[in-house]
This record gives C-alpha cells, sequence and structure tokens, in this order.
C-alpha cells in the first residue's frame, strides 16, 4: 500500500501473485484506486430565496435592477415594425381599402403593388409606369393572360382590375401582364383598314348616299360598330372536328346561319351574347386546338371560371378578318365608353418629366416646307416636287453624316458601335417568331418596330417592320468603305455607322421600308 500526499489521498493496493499452470508462468497484477479528499466539503450554497414585491412600489422603479449598465441599441429603428426598411414594402398602407395584386412583366418578372379597391386599368398602368420609370405613358396597357388555355385579353382602361381577378379559378394559373399595345384605340385612327368594306352587312343603311368609309366614321364618333359578317371556323363541341359557318355579329349578339349565307331570322341561330363575354385571342392555336389557321379568337363568359368545354373558339383566314371580328366585339359591348378612353388617352402627356417632348400632331397633318429663299418658308402643294425634295434632302445627310463618320476617332468613342445594346428597341438574339409575336402582341401597327441579331448571318441584324397587320423582316448588314465598317440595309446606298443612326435616319425617312419607323418594341423589367 501505498500514500501520496496532496488535496487528495491516494491508495493503492498492489499484489503480484505467481501460478504455474501446465508448465506456464503467469502474472497478475491487481490494483485499486480510491479518492479521498483530506478536507471537508464546502458548505453547501444558499438557494435564492424569492423577494416580496410591496404594493406601493411605482412602475418603472429601479431598486431591483441590475447593477450591470445597460448598453445601448445602436439600431433602433430596426426595433420598431412600422419604420424597418426591410419590412416596410410588404407592409399593408394605413387606409384598410388597399389590396395587393401581382403583375408580370413581359420577362415573367412579377411586382407586388397596392391599389384601391376601385382601381381601373388605366390607374394601375399609371403606378406602374411611374415604379417602372417608364420614358412615356403612351399605349400602355394590361393583359389579361391564361397560360394553360393559351388565351390573352386586353383589360379596357375603364375596367376594375379586383373585378376582374374575382372572376379567376382560385386553382389555375392566370396573370396579369404589363406591356405596350400601340392598337388598343387604332380602329378610331384608321377604321377603314381594320373594317373592310366586304365585311359590313348589307343590312346596315345605304339609303343615304353614304359610303362604307363614311358609314363606319359616323358610327364610331357615335359609340357603335356596323353589323359585321362573314365565314369562321368553329371547333364543334366535344369534337377535334372544325366547320366553317357563316356568322352574323349584331349590337344583340353573335349568330351563325343554318342555310349557307342567309340571314332571314329562322335561319338565324344565337351562338353569344354579348353582355357576358370577354374576348380572347388564342396564342398558338394550331398546336394546341388544332385550328386551319393561327388566327383564332375566343369568345368566353366572363362571369365563370376558365373551362374549357365553355370556350368557343373561331378561327378566321387572315389577322384582318381576325382583327375586325375582335375590334367589332369590344365596340359592340362597351359602345360610348371605349369612345370615351380613347379621347381621355389622347389628352394624356405622353412623356414623364425629364424626358423629350413628343410631337402629338398626326403625320397626315405635316406638310413639306421650302426654306431655301430669303423670303421665308413655303408650302409645297405639288406632290412631285415635295417627293424631290425629299431625296435631295436624305443625299445632303448622307454626305453630312459620311462627313461626320470620317473624323477621327472622337466620335467613335462618344458613340461606339455597341450603342444599340442600351437602347429599347433592340431584342438581342430572339428568333423570327419570337419577335414577330412581340411586335403582335404589341399591336400591329404600322410603323412598329425592332432589331434583333440575325441567327443565319454573321454580324449580321435584322430590322422587323409592322406595316398593313404584317410584319416584315430586312436584313442589315455591315458594309466596308475607305477602311471604316458601316451598316445599311439597301446595298450600301445609304451608310450608317451604327444602327442608333439607322433608326435616327428612318424616322424621319422611309427610305426603301414602306412606312418610317415610328413605335419601337419594347420590354421593360418590373
Amino acid at each position: 500500500m501505498m500514500e501520496v500526499e496532496g488535496i487528495y489521498t491516494e491508495v493503492f493496493e498492489c499484489s503480484e501473485r505467481k501460478e504455474g499452470s501446465g508448465g506456464a508462468d503467469s502474472l497478475m497484477v491487481s490494483s485499486t484506486l480510491s479518492l479521498a479528499p483530506l478536507v471537508d466539503s464546502s458548505p453547501s450554497v444558499r438557494r435564492s430565496q424569492p423577494i416580496l414585491i410591496t404594493s406601493n412600489r411605482m412602475k418603472g422603479s429601479d431598486s431591483y435592477s441590475s447593477s450591470v449598465p445597460s448598453i445601448p441599441n445602436p439600431f433602433p429603428e430596426l426595433c420598431s415594425l412600422a419604420k424597418s426598411p426591410l419590412l416596410i414594402s410588404s407592409l399593408p398602407p394605413e387606409s384598410s381599402q388597399k389590396h395587393l395584386i401581382k403583375v408580370y412583366g413581359e420577362d415573367n418578372h412579377c411586382k407586388s403593388v397596392w391599389v384601391s379597391r376601385r382601381a381601373t386599368a388605366r390607374e394601375v398602368c399609371h403606378l406602374l409606369v411611374h415604379q417602372a420609370h417608364c420614358s412615356d405613358q403612351e399605349s400602355w396597357a394590361l393583359f389579361e393572360h391564361h397560360p394553360t388555355l393559351a388565351l390573352e385579353r386586353c383589360l379596357e382602361d375603364h375596367e376594375v382590375v379586383l373585378e376582374v381577378q374575382a372572376t379567376w379559378s382560385l386553382k389555375g394559373d392566370t396573370r396579369l401582364t404589363f406591356c405596350k399595345n400601340y392598337a388598343k384605340y387604332e380602329f378610331f385612327r384608321n377604321p377603314t383598314l381594320f373594317f373592310p368594306e366586304s365585311m359590313i352587312s348589307d343590312s346596315a343603311d345605304v339609303s343615304k348616299g353614304m359610303t362604307s368609309s363614311e358609314l363606319i366614321q359616323n358610327l364610331l364618333r357615335s359609340g357603335t360598330c356596323p353589323e359585321i359578317q362573314g365565314f369562321l371556323h368553329i371547333k364543334e363541341p366535344s369534337r377535334k372536328a372544325w366547320k366553317k359557318i357563316y356568322f352574323f355579329l349584331r349590337r344583340s349578339g353573335l349568330y351563325s346561319s343554318t342555310k349557307g349565307s342567309s340571314k332571314e331570322p329562322r335561319h338565324l341561330q344565337c351562338v353569344a351574347d354579348l353582355d357576358n363575354l370577354n374576348v380572347y385571342t388564342v396564342v398558338n392555336s394550331r398546336k394546341l386546338y388544332g385550328a386551319p389557321t393561327d388566327f383564332s379568337f375566343c369568345i368566353k363568359p366572363s362571369r365563370n371560371p376558365s373551362r374549357v368545354q365553355d370556350l368557343k373558339i373561331l378561327c378566321a383566314e387572315n389577322e384582318q378578318t381576325r382583327t375586325c371580328w375582335t375590334s367589332a366585339f369590344r365596340l359592340f359591348k362597351h359602345g360610348k365608353q371605349l369612345q370615351s378612353n380613347y379621347q381621355l388617352s389622347k389628352s394624356t402627356p405622353r412623356s414623364l418629366e425629364g424626358s423629350p417632348p413628343t410631337d402629338l400632331k398626326a403625320e397626315s397633318s405635316l406638310v413639306a416646307m421650302d426654306f431655301s429663299g430669303k423670303a421665308g418658308g413655303r408650302v409645297i402643294q405639288n406632290p412631285t416636287e415635295a417627293q424631290t425634295v425629299e431625296l435631295e434632302e436624305g443625299q445632303a445627310w448622307r454626305k453630312r453624316e459620311a462627313l461626320r463618320g470620317s473624323l477621327p476617332a472622337v466620335n467613335s468613342a462618344a458613340r461606339p458601335s455597341s450603342i444599340h445594346k442600351t437602347q429599347p428597341w433592340f431584342h438581342g438574339g430572339v428568333s423570327r417568331k419570337e419577335a414577330e409575336r412581340l411586335i403582335e402582341k404589341q399591336g400591329l401597327v404600322d410603323g412598329m418596330f425592332l432589331i434583333r441579331g440575325s441567327q443565319q448571318h454573321e454580324q449580321c441584324f435584322v430590322l422587323s417592320l409592322c406595316y398593313q397587320l404584317k410584319t416584315k423582316h430586312y436584313l442589315v448588314i455591315p458594309f466596308e468603305n475607305g477602311g471604316r465598317k458601316y451598316y445599311t440595309i439597301d446595298d450600301g446606298a445609304t451608310l450608317f455607322i451604327d444602327l442608333l443612326q439607322l433608326v435616327e435616319f428612318h424616322q424621319i425617312n422611309k427610305g426603301i421600308l414602306p412606312v418610317c419607323l415610328k413605335h419601337p418594341c419594347v420590354c421593360i423589367t418590373l
């Protein structure tokens, strides 16, 4: 046994024993370790006792406060829920009449905004224009989009957004999209293009000796529309087959003829009532619904959730025919309200504060002027002389720009060749089909355009331009002259140092184009 001094006494007991078994020796060692304190255990700690709080203790008294000084809060604004910058965007406004809606841009990014209960589509667009810092307020619109059914329509400016959303199915994927729509009121500006004479019903009043164009203009001014007639393909219920039927669109509703193109009452069958339906454009109707053409539209009840069995899908022969039918549906349903919306849209300022003002005069009201004399300008009344002056001004412009392009590299540094990438009308490398879809969605009006990179020709671009409800494509090729690189669309007759110069020139000169560039097809990020 061995004892070690210290705080504790350590006692070791060892025993050794030798045993022999079968001629083999084995050693067994056993030890025991025990710890015993030399001093008594520490006294028991006194547990805390409850403190008696007297009734006369004043609120806020620090009699029993800790002696440790309190640490001041370095971010007091984060402790206030109302002032928190992290939560301020997700909190509802103080007014209880505000509601949260979600709006998508054309890039599929969404933005949530608070609107009043009776907010119209015009008011929501005005709010989004300011929040997205758009350069102008002209022709913005809200679209109702049904991705599953491939349906979309432009909300009228007077429609209440929350009432439209109340008709949607809770399990559906319907959404609101914010984008341009230049063709919303184009039939007021160019009615003969939207309502061809061949589609106006013979029952229209022609006894007063008015031409069809005068009749259409008078009807549009009064907030109504002429009766429309023509053949349409309709998808038969619960079948994949399409049938060609003669239809009549009147103020009382849409009718089909059971006997050819006869309009006798006994041969007419009511298809839909205009008061309780909306008209939609069908996207990619050939693939989804087996339509004979791509120019399909749909009439759907406005109060019921979207179901395939409730849809009446109609198919026209061309874009002009489809546009005529859909425009007539809108005019018959909303009447004078559309005329009021159109007048209100013209009174809205087109440019925001800080952006350059836009000329509000129509192109048809402009006249050619000659300022070459010393006595002042004169109006050129001879069309041939006006065309000659336009060609001379175009040639003089080419000479000035060629001289400016031949200057040293100061000009090229100020306007690099990649300046087009920052312009709203440039859409990168989108395909031909996607470019046509963008232009169609934002309104098939004359002069709408975009520029994209060519997918077939390297270092080339394509100018996509809308004219007479069709999209035309013009190849922009690089052209070298005098050791410098230019761009041209007319085989070198007119040279441009960059795409921005090309657009600026054709905004005031048609050149080889059928119409000047007027409306850029733009996509914004919300």
